[in-house]
């Protein structure tokens, strides 16, 4: 029985005929049905090998009282059996098809259950809904059937084995490994064991096994037409039965079909249906409407055997001159990837957390999923109908480990695996063939192309020629409807756009790689979408990280990934690649992500005289109703703000509205006059309440004018100086700082006696690289721009004007580094403690093509626990992604800062900053700021530590707070898996220049803004 689990001529023993999901009743309104769960707590025996399980456990009189037990559904690794293992593409065996490992862990699975009198007369099916990766069944000890493929449904008939009225025993056999294992080499953890529901259905003798329901739309996208097939199933003597549906709207009757229907003794038959819907409202992922559709079974007599509710769209998909259409009209999709994954059950989902991922997808302008790799929980469909998701519905199939030997499509193109792909595809499009929101049938995913594939492209369009069919490998578009690429860079996409010779739409099936601090460039892409119509979106990679919680010996939670697990091979951290954590917290990239798809967007027509343009690039609905919010702010107060109800403006159309500008411009300003535009929801959904922002928008009003003050430099406090051999002291009436000559910067400011800065600030070029830095920083380590050493070769100081003047001059350079940088910096002290830092450098020799910044590490007393800044926030921006950001005045903790990232990582910087301030609970502190726009960050781990850190618990707070006043960084991109950031956020080593000012800080005596507006005469 052992070598079902590699016979590739054995996919299944007694297994049904896939068939759709749907749920039957005897009565509806009474919620009657004969249906029993039998998930909860079954007993379970677990071993490394299949010939160490118990030979006979299957056995009536078997006892299995003193076995353990284990809850189902779940994954046996988060119940403490087996190990687990994560890997991208490698397979984590040997590569020998159709023949698995020897060790091949295997799960005993025993529970009782009863059935009562009710079910007498009944055809009795057994139904799995997933279970990785395969498993033989027993039911009261007698062999029942064998299933494999782990994320489809597997149904038996048990009607002969059952004892109605007494317990009944089932017993499952499952193993890690099996032949199927080859076309599941997904990038994801290896997870195994019963995971998703296990139920008995009952039937009548006579019944509806399966339904294929299409609510299509006529040629003219106006008219529907609903199509039903349904096979019926007699399991006795032959008769005659009326086959009738109802469809109805929010209750009212509004369509009815009845047929008559004979069908033989032990046999089936399908029936035909037809009946024209006029005018129905249309299902689109904006405007998600359902009918209800009743499908009755009943005798000749008219007796109701069986009823079955479903939900209904009408909806049209088509490609029509080389575009994808939906109703007729042009979509954009807007999507990502999601796995199934939940960090303490593993592919265990609820339904609760289903609903949670699609209503933030939802919040976050999302309107499209791709299930990679593998067909979902069958209520995720559902649930995609009823809040509005286009679903790209995978195939469970990929075979990606055979790329890295250099083959692959060692099975792909051999006829001999044909039916194990061609298995997969059935009991995808069978399962979920009823499902609204599926518009597309992916194939699977990485595993070449060849003839299984054009078998499978062939049969599914000719079971289903309702959807178009997907997968990216098919580069030639031999069987696809759309084109498909991965991670293609923006210059490419570019190329892809103009090019006419395309008859096809083309999008990015993943993109913008979401590991750790990232993507960057999400909009350079969308820019590109827009621009090009054959180009029709993308899908992110991907939804979550797939971190499994763990706790420290102290008990603080953390996330694991792959080698946390003694699991090898594995690709260590490849698995947190998410736009939210692995409890959905999200991350700054999908704020970023919903920035850039903002189906609304906002751009000036006529500030002088308050006119604003709204765009409108919802691809259905008219935004008749939405509100625009807004208000006009400046030094952190605001000027006006209202409210306005938007007119009619339909899809793909403007609309001019005017922004009210009857305030009194303030004579006294210190910053620009900005205009701040929300678009929100004009009522409650299901998916978020009324009020709820969906665009965002600032705009720099043209008659704003900022004042800037002038400090004499006679009003100014004297400075003194004065030198030894390997420092510079200055001092003013309440501070001394101190230069180091030898190391060429300052080591220590005090004011008031109290210190302001511990050490610094320090020139740097390095900062703890980010995921998506993985390729390059192989070459900024091997060019030694972490190890950077500073000479410094001359320092001279002065008194000019009333101030203190130090110019130092250094070398800064790698060990055996065949290049450097010739660095000058001019301090400049003033008697209010105020220091104005000039940075300039020359590089010479062979320099890097790029480096990862060019700043300052700055160690701050460690008291100043708030910042207050003006420039993009609230949260992290960078170069590439700072769409989301709004500038404005902000107040955080250093805490709140930080951007906790399951591998420890560069991350909370804020971009377009003027002015930063740190200070304590008696609001002193210090002032950064600089005409030229800065970035900053702040923690209070050092570098060192993030860059050493591996998980989030490894990060240990110092006795400072670490600060970076950076002139420019380079851009995040998604090189992790995508391509590098753009060449015009690439951080090239030129000749550079840049000040900033650093200043002793009181928010009672001075505001930041007055601060920044001094102008020192000297």
């Amino acid at each position: 029985m052992f070598s079902d689990i590699d016979n590739i001529n054995v996919l299944s023993r007694n297994r049904l005929d896939s068939r759709a999901y749907f749920n039957s009743y005897k009565n509806i309104i009474e919620n009657d049905r004969l249906y029993l769960l039998l998930n909860g707590s079954w007993k379970f025996y677990f071993s490394d090998y299949p010939e160490l399980a118990p030979e006979n456990f299957y056995e009536e009189n078997f006892n299995v009282e003193d076995w353990k037990e284990i809850t189902v559904p779940s994954n046996w690794e988060f119940q403490g059996y087996g190990n687990h293992h994560y890997t991208d593409l490698i397979y984590p065996f040997p590569i020998d098809p159709p023949n698995v490992p020897r060790k091949n862990p295997t799960g005993c699975y025993r529970r009782n259950f009863f059935l009562s009198e009710q079910w007498q007369d009944k055809r009795i099916i057994l139904r799995f809904d997933g279970v990785d990766s395969g498993f033989h069944l027993w039911i009261n000890g007698e062999f029942l059937g064998y299933s494999q493929g782990s994320r489809m449904a597997s149904e038996f008939d048990a009607t002969d084995y059952i004892k109605i009225g007494y317990d009944n025993s089932i017993s499952i056999r499952v193993y890690k490994w099996t032949d199927g294992s080859y076309l599941e080499d997904q990038d994801m953890w290896w997870l195994s064991g019963i995971f998703r529901d296990v139920s008995i259905i009952g039937k009548e003798k006579y019944y509806i096994e399966d339904l294929f329901i299409k609510g299509n739309l006529k040629e003219d996208y106006k008219n529907g037409i609903l199509e039903i097939e349904s096979k019926i199933k007699n399991t006795s003597e032959k008769r005659n039965f009326i086959l009738q549906w109802d469809l109805l709207d929010k209750g009212v009757l509004i369509s009815s079909f009845s047929k008559e229907i004979f069908v033989k003794e032990n046999s089936t038959k399908i029936l035909y249906g037809a009946c024209d819907i006029e005018n129905p409202r249309k299902w689109t992922a904006e405007t998600p409407e359902l009918y209800d559709l009743i499908i009755y079974l009943k005798d000749e007599n008219g007796f109701v055997i069986e009823e079955i509710p479903e939900k209904i769209g009408f909806r049209n998909i088509e490609v029509k001159d080389g575009k994808l259409l939906i109703n007729g009209s042009y979509v954009m999709l807007k999507g990502v990837n999601r796995h199934e994954f939940h960090p303490d059950f593993g592919r265990v989902v609820s339904k609760e957390d289903m609903i949670k991922d699609i209503v933030m997808m939802k919040r976050y302008n999302i309107n499209a999923v791709r299930t990679s790799h593998y067909p979902n929980n069958p209520i995720f469909y559902e649930l995609c109908d009823r809040y509005g998701l286009y679903v790209m519905d995978e195939a469970d199939l990929e075979c990606h480990g055979f790329e890295s030997i250099g083959h692959y499509d060692r099975i792909t193109n051999d006829p001999v695996w044909k039916n194990s792909y061609l298995d997969r595809a059935v009991r995808l499009v069978e399962r979920d063939k009823n499902r609204t929101s599926i518009i597309f049938w992916s194939l699977g995913n990485e595993s070449s192309f060849g003839v299984n594939f054009e078998a499978m492209g062939e049969w599914v369009r000719s079971r289903d020629n309702t959807r178009l069919i997907h997968y990216e490998e098919d580069r030639s578009g031999k069987v696809v409807d759309v084109m498909s690429s991965m991670y293609t860079s923006q210059e490419k996409m570019e190329e892809i756009g103009q090019d006419n010779s395309y008859k096809k739409p083309h999008i990015l099936c993943e993109f913008c790689h979401a590991m750790g601090n990232g993507p960057g460039g999400l909009k350079e892409y969308w820019d590109i979408f827009n621009k090009y119509e054959r180009l029709q979106g993308a899908f992110v990679w991907e939804w979550c990280d797939h971190g499994i919680r763990q706790y420290s010996e102290k008990g603080v939670p953390y996330f694991a990934y792959g080698g946390d697990f003694s699991d090898y091979p594995n690709n260590s951290n490849f698995c947190c690649d998410g736009l939210v954590n692995p409890d959905r917290v999200p991350s700054p990239g999908l704020l970023e992500y919903k920035k850039v798809i903002a189906p609304v967007l906002i751009d000036e027509e006529n500030l002088n005289l308050g006119k604003i343009t709204l765009k409108n690039r919802y691809d259905f609905i008219d935004i008749k109703g939405y509100i625009l919010s807004y208000s006009i702010e400046g030094d952190g107060k605001i000027f006006e703000k209202g409210e306005i109800i938007i007119d009619s403006v339909k899809s793909s159309k403007d609309i001019v509205v005017d922004i009210p500008l009857d305030f009194e411009i303030p004579e006294k300003l210190y910053t620009d006059l900005l205009l701040n535009m929300e678009v929100k929801t004009p009522k409650d959904t299901i998916w978020a309440e009324k009020g709820h922002v969906i665009s965002w928008s600032q705009l720099k009003l043209p008659f704003s004018e900022r004042i800037e003050e002038e400090i004499k430099s006679l009003d100014l406090n004297t400075v003194d100086f004065y030198e030894t051999n390997s420092k510079i002291f200055v001092s003013g009436e309440n501070f001394q700082y101190i230069f180091d000559k030898l190391q060429g910067k300052i080591s220590e400011m005090k004011f008031k006696d109290n210190d302001l800065i511990l050490a610094g600030p320090e020139i740097s070029f390095w900062r703890p690289p980010i995921d998506n830095d993985m390729n390059i920083v192989k070459e900024w380590r091997k060019k030694g721009i972490h190890n950077i050493i500073i000479r410094a070769d001359q320092s001279e100081a002065w008194m000019e004007n009333n101030m203190a003047v130090i110019n130092m001059k250094s070398y800064c350079s790698p060990p055996n580094g065949d290049w450097g940088i010739r660095m000058e910096q001019r301090y400049e002290i003033f008697g209010n403690g105020e220091v104005i830092i000039k940075t300039s450098g020359i590089p010479v020799g062979n320099v890097p093509e790029s480096i990862p910044r060019i700043g300052f590490d700055i160690k701050c007393n460690n008291n100043f626990d708030y910042c207050r800044w003006w420039g993009r926030g609230p949260g992290e921006s960078y170069l590439d992604s700072c769409s989301a950001g709004i500038i404005g005045d902000y107040c955080q903790t250093v805490d709140e800062l930080f951007t906790e990232y399951i591998y420890p990582q560069e991350n909370g910087n804020r971009t377009d900053v003027q002015w930063v301030t740190f200070f304590d609970e008696k609001k002193k502190g210090i002032f950064f700021g600089s005409e030229q726009k800065l970035n900053f960050s702040a923690s209070y781990y050092s570098n060192e530590n993030i860059e050493r850190a591996k998980h989030t618990i490894e990060l240990e707070r110092n006795g400072f707070i670490n600060i970076s006043v950076d002139y420019k960084h380079n851009g995040l991109g998604s090189n992790s898996c995508g391509p590098l950031p753009l060449k015009e956020h690439i951080l090239e080593l030129k000749e550079f220049c840049f000040s900033f000012r650093c200043r002793p800080y009181d928010l009672g005596l001075n505001s930041p803004y007055e601060i920044y507006s001094e102008k020192i005469v000297r």
